[in-house]
């Protein structure tokens, strides 16, 4: 039987539609400028991101800048959400009613994923929902956040480790995260042992050192993690992002590709995300800060 271009045209559109309607779709939050030229660039970071899930059968992603998305039933259909921006008072995801927004995301499944600074909020509340969220934050005068060159050997058995190899990169590194008590659900994923050196500070704020710090000299620390919620819903944090040039990393990035397809509960691939970013791309959509 020979199909009529009309028909064939019908056909072609029902696929798209059902493509589209079974693909997984990924938030992407970058927050405000932030930080001088070269750090701190939320948005050109999440739009690299993004090509590179967009290259990706079944995987659709969009980048809401500037902290947060004008239309808030952009959510209504996310499979995962990011927050990538600056964190403490001004986390996007603490202002106004958000909190109660993203828990009721989170308890419908939505996967939770947070990067750099965006790891970082207030005890209390807003500790307590990253805790139910993604398992772990970062807390002022606790955590520490020093720029370092961690050398990651070693992967545990995990679907966002796969296909990672080692890899080392200087980047604003946080570590001693307030991990939710027990640990239950944890993954790290990005492990490294500070030196004395880095443990001894300077940080980048406060400067430290802190005791605490110091006190733990040869203790592995987690810079990346991975959490199975028990209501089956999943989350990540990410502490590394604070130097763009990163992104052009193939390692640096797989992990984070490989997270973000984990906690949309997509499947990710055996040998990882894989993706290329050139040196062009690095410098395009970077915030305009000079003024």
């Amino acid at each position: 039987m020979k199909l009529t271009p009309l028909c064939f045209a019908i056909l072609l559109v029902a696929a798209n539609v059902l493509i589209t309607a079974t693909a997984k779709n990924i938030v992407l939050i970058a927050g405000k400028p932030s930080h001088g030229p070269g750090d701190h660039e939320f948005n050109a970071g999440c739009l690299l991101l993004k090509k590179c899930l967009n290259a990706l059968p079944g995987i659709q992603s969009e980048v809401y800048n500037m902290g947060w998305p004008k239309d808030e039933s952009v959510f209504d259909d996310a499979d995962a959400v990011l927050i990538y921006a600056d964190g403490g008072g001004r986390h996007p995801a603490i202002q106004a009613d958000r909190l109660e927004l993203i828990d009721k995301l989170a308890e419908r499944g939505t996967g939770i994923g947070c990067a750099h600074y965006g790891v970082e909020v207030p005890k209390g509340d807003p500790g307590e929902a990253l805790h139910r969220w993604i398992g772990g934050y970062y807390e002022h005068l606790y955590s520490v956040n020093p720029m370092w060159n961690p050398e990651f050997t070693f992967f545990p058995k995990h679907p966002v480790t796969r296909g990672v190899k080692p890899f080392g990169v200087r980047d604003e590194w946080y570590f001693n995260i307030r991990f939710k008590p027990d640990m239950s659900g944890i993954t790290p994923i990005l492990v490294a042992t500070p030196s004395d050196e880095v443990r001894n500070g300077p940080y980048i704020y406060p400067k430290g050192p802190y005791p605490h710090i110091q006190a733990a000299s040869g203790r592995k620390e987690t810079v990346m993690w991975a959490y199975q919620r028990e209501d089956g819903g999943r989350g990540f944090g990410f502490t590394g992002g604070h130097r763009h040039v990163n992104w052009r990393n193939d390692n640096f990035r797989k992990v984070v590709l490989n997270g973000l397809l984990w906690i949309a509960k997509a499947e990710v691939p055996e040998g990882g995300v894989s993706s290329e970013v050139t040196d062009a791309e690095i410098k395009q959509n970077l915030d305009d800060k000079n003024r």
